[in-house]
């Protein structure tokens, strides 16, 4: 077969996994952020056991493999009576391996605004926690941007792992055509360039996000 003619009969099902894939990664970059955020406020803010809770479970996340995370959710959960669709699966998966990481970032972004700015809203009367809500939340938030958009893309990636446990997201349809047609190289060089494409557009919408919510007279961090 041509190259057109092997893009014409693969772009229809390439792009109904494509938003597949697309609604993976803004789901897990959302929530994961959402997680994430409650996990670095609980780390840096909270008791000594709450802070161990999250820092451990931190430290789980990021220190074993995705696809391992992936197998224990689908395949390993059933034997306890769990039982999981690919897609619920590799929601859940994705979702806290984002939050651990981007309860990291926060931190970051966290540690690099002056002590000064909590002490200041404490002496004027503010609560330790009103303070983190309204002072240093919205500053950290904005900080983390650019390391946030490196999760983005780096989650947009990683979803086409969620094939291997069956979810129908752009690689799984990938490896389908190529499957019945036997064109693998042009099958998986139309994926590859969809893949660039997504990535080039999410990099310039993310760059213009943080250029419109830099905080004056400061240096967005990098990853």
């Amino acid at each position: 077969m041509s190259f057109p003619e092997v893009f014409v009969q693969a772009i229809p099902r390439l792009l109904n996994g494509l938003i597949v894939t697309f609604y993976m990664t803004a789901f897990a970059a959302v929530f994961g952020l959402v997680f994430g955020t409650i996990l670095c406020v609980w780390r840096v803010y909270a008791n000594r056991l709450v802070s161990s809770v999250s820092a451990g479970f931190i430290e789980l996340i990021r220190g074993t493999p995705m696809l391992v995370q992936l197998f224990i959710l689908y395949y390993g959960l059933p034997v306890y009576g769990i039982r999981l669709s690919p897609l619920v699966a590799a929601l859940i998966g994705f979702t806290m391996n984002s939050a651990a990481y981007q309860a990291e970032y926060i931190r970051g972004a966290i540690q690099s605004i002056g002590s000064g700015q909590m002490k200041a809203a404490l002496s004027i009367g503010m609560g330790k926690w009103q303070a983190v809500r309204l002072i240093i939340l919205p500053q950290a938030l904005r900080r983390v941007i650019p390391a946030w958009t490196n999760e983005f893309i780096y989650l947009l990636k990683y979803t086409s792992m969620a094939y291997i446990i069956g979810a129908p997201e752009m690689m799984a349809q990938a490896k389908f055509i190529a499957s019945r047609n036997f064109e693998f190289f042009k099958v998986y060089l139309i994926t590859a360039f969809i893949y660039l494409t997504v990535v080039w557009i999410s990099s310039f919408f993310f760059t213009w996000l943080e250029r419109k919510l830099r905080i004056p007279g400061t240096v967005v961090g990098e990853r």
